[in-house]
């Protein structure tokens, strides 16, 4: 398996936050346009006077650099210590799938159980390559010297 391949979801959900942060602009720009939003609602973050239809984009753009942050952390983590496999990647994908379900759902409907559902899926999916990363990192024969496990 080519090590690289841990790379190709990393970058879909890179893609993935560039499109949340485009819908974002657009959200804004056309609120203001219209009138429902005055640039100083955004002086110190979003304000209560931005409508919900328009924070909520916001929202999900911020959600996107929290836990993936730790995703993008374990995928480089695997590459750079040579332990790409197909599991790995394959939990990779499953997790981008479930964050950009998350988003989908956030920004559109926004039905709080399903979007949880999702959400909460990732994080398994996240806990789950941080577990198979350390247990094979510190499983390898010129590190149980000094982290043994048993």
């Amino acid at each position: 398996m080519k090590p690289e391949l841990i790379f190709t979801p990393m970058l879909v959900l890179v893609f993935w936050t560039f499109v949340i942060v485009t819908w974002l602009a657009y959200k804004r720009f056309s609120a203001g346009f219209a009138g429902r939003v005055k640039a100083g609602y955004f002086k110190v973050g979003e304000s209560e006077k931005v409508p919900d239809d328009v924070r909520v984009v916001g929202r999900n753009f911020s959600n996107l650099f929290e836990m993936p942050v730790l995703f993008y952390a374990v995928c480089i983590s695997v590459y750079v210590t040579h332990q790409t496999s197909y599991a790995l990647v394959v939990l990779a994908w499953c997790y981008v799938i479930l964050r950009v379900v998350h988003s989908l759902i956030h920004v559109t409907y926004n039905y709080v159980n399903h979007r949880f559902m999702a959400y909460f899926g990732s994080c398994l999916l996240l806990l789950a390559m941080c577990i198979i990363f350390a247990v094979n990192l510190y499983s390898r024969p010129s590190l149980t010297a000094f982290w043994p496990l048993h």
